[in-house]
């Protein structure tokens, strides 16, 4: 009978240091509220942060110059008749954010750029849409006043902030909930999860899926999805063992690479290629991380395939 080894990781006594009160936000109750969410936004003039709030929702905005115990007085963001979900910048303008609630709309406020005295309470624009609760926004990054909104509708939509209009709505490219929506660097596509483990690509202006994987992650819990610079595909998930994974992948459909790297970084074997449905190409980027076990996925736009 073998017995397993564990290695144990290099950064299992690494502890980090706290910052000084005075260089720290004290006395902020974060929501409770349960949605896979993170909670905050920044920019370089602000930090917004998603409170508790009794009869709504709310977040609260505090200026990036001045830190310390934040006042139980201090004017929130209120408009909601429930909680706020999501909240997001305006990549194009410091003082606009967006919000996305549980009472099915997405909300754009002008935050001035001093304290105000009074909660905000007028939103610039309210977009309605879905049916219902809304927990994912995000701003085109390169297009003005254009927003996109997903929604446990399964509904995805695309809004002209500057006249409140809808632009366009993916309402059957999702069987199920919606785990994260983002763009890649210049806007032309998205990348989708869902709960029904794929993975898309979706032309937002075509309104159709180019490219699409099943189960990246073999794991039951949520997966999310992002574009890299590159224009590479980088997912979060969990193994059937419910240890966290990484996949950096790319959108295209062809050439596919699979490398397992050990918890030191190490290229340990190849996944059969039969398991994914994928082939082996000649090039592969490895990224390993000292405490997590990594699968990498790699594309070679013009390698030949072997194996």
């Amino acid at each position: 009978m073998s017995r397993r080894v564990v290695r144990q990781s290099k950064f299992r006594h690494v502890f980090g240091q706290p910052v000084k009160a005075d260089q720290m936000y004290e006395d902020i109750r974060v929501s409770k509220v349960t949605c896979d969410s993170s909670f905050c936004a920044v920019n370089p003039k602000f930090v917004a942060i998603i409170v508790e709030s009794g009869g709504g929702g709310a977040f609260i905005v505090l200026p990036l110059a001045k830190t310390g115990r934040v006042d139980k007085n201090h004017p929130l963001v209120t408009g909601h008749t429930a909680p706020v979900l999501d909240i997001d910048w305006c990549p194009h303008n410091d003082n606009v954010i967006a919000s996305a609630s549980e009472d099915t709309t997405v909300m754009v406020w002008q935050i001035p750029d001093y304290v105000p005295v009074r909660n905000i309470t007028e939103p610039v624009v309210t977009l309605e849409g879905h049916s219902k609760r809304v927990s994912i926004i995000s701003w085109h990054p390169t297009a003005r006043n254009v927003l996109l909104s997903a929604g446990c509708d399964n509904l995805v939509i695309l809004w002209n902030v500057g006249t409140g209009e809808m632009l366009l709505a993916l309402d059957d490219m999702h069987t199920d909930l919606i785990y994260n929506v983002g763009w890649n660097r210049n806007g032309s596509l998205l990348v989708t999860t869902c709960k029904d483990k794929k993975v898309r690509v979706i032309d937002p202006r075509k309104q159709q899926i180019i490219a699409e994987r099943f189960a990246p992650h073999e794991g039951l819990r949520p997966v999310r999805a992002i574009f890299t610079r590159e224009g590479h595909i980088f997912t979060t998930g969990f193994t059937r063992m419910s240890q966290r994974e990484l996949v950096p992948a790319c959108c295209s459909p062809s050439h596919f690479c699979v490398l397992v790297v050990s918890s030191m970084g190490r290229p340990m074997s190849r996944l059969p290629s039969s398991k994914l449905g994928l082939k082996y190409s000649s090039g592969v980027m490895a990224v390993g991380l000292a405490w997590l076990s990594v699968c990498v996925i790699s594309v070679c736009m013009g390698a030949q395939p072997v194996g």
